[in-house]
């Protein structure tokens, strides 16, 4: 039923994508526009359709999409394809920690994430400001928080040091991930200093590492680390999407996201 439902929506999702790019000739003007305006998103508020391809690159066993219309639902059960200290002993995918030099209370267990967005969102009038709690999901299922651990208080050095490689930890919300994963043999599903796909915001704009396909770090991100570009799940067509900003936050860690959103945010359940 599943492998139906996502084929039954790459041909609408298709059609979508070409009626968003050619429906009048106001929108093939925009869609002309959008490469040369890319180093300036607040002009930008057409909708252009989220790349199917991209979808290929969630965990199978943890997330589910599925697709209603002119909207995608992502719901995923938290529970990460790669090793980490945070799983219980008797898991296969349990390591020691090394990476850290502590844990924080409790382990990964199964959780209930859900959020429905729009299959080609749209730049807001004004972006928002992320809150305590996911904030989007990674492609290994587990939510992406943002910059704080607590209400009004910024990650510090002593929390990060209870990361696992990954750069996740165990909080109130369950096992999640607040910085980029470490270049480390035992990674090899994350994105680190690279092109790959991180994972989907709450707004439905996706959010890839800190390069371009060609190597590159981006030179015309937005405040929020976005811009107009193709991907390779884009086939050369450009669209909105985020970027881990390539700032340094504490030592050497790169936040994942702690920005502001610049679509509409949608509530992760």
């Amino acid at each position: 039923m599943k492998n139906l439902k996502f084929t039954l929506y790459l041909l609408l999702g298709a059609f979508a994508f070409i009626l968003s790019c050619s429906s009048d000739s106001e929108n093939t003007d925009d869609a002309d526009d959008i490469d040369v305006i890319s180093d300036n998103t607040d002009d930008i508020t057409q909708a252009v359709s989220t790349p199917l391809s991209a979808f290929d690159e969630f965990n199978p066993d943890a997330v589910t999409v599925s697709f209603d219309g002119d909207e995608i639902t992502i719901e995923s059960n938290g529970l990460p394809n790669h090793t980490s200290p945070y799983w219980d002993e008797s898991d296969d995918l349990y390591i020691d920690q090394e990476y850290g030099d502590h844990l924080t209370p409790g382990r990964i267990n199964s959780g209930n994430f859900i959020v429905t967005v729009s299959s080609a969102p749209e730049l807001a009038a004004s972006s928002s400001a992320t809150g305590l709690g996911p904030i989007g999901i990674s492609v290994t299922g587990a939510p992406i928080f943002n910059d704080q651990e607590r209400e009004n208080l910024p990650l510090d050095l002593e929390t990060t040091t209870g990361f696992d490689y990954a750069g996740g930890h165990v909080g109130p919300g369950g096992y999640h991930y607040h910085i980029e994963s470490a270049d480390v043999p035992e990674n090899t599903v994350l994105s680190h200093d690279d092109e790959q796909l991180v994972g989907i915001m709450a707004d439905g704009f996706l959010l890839y590492g800190r390069r371009e396909m060609d190597g590159s770090y981006p030179t015309d991100l937005d405040e929020s680390g976005g811009h107009v570009s193709s991907t390779q799940h884009s086939e050369s067509e450009a669209f909105y999407h985020y970027h881990i900003i390539n700032e340094l936050y504490i030592n050497s860690l790169f936040l994942l996201f702690g920005e502001n959103l610049k679509g509409t945010p949608n509530s992760i359940l």
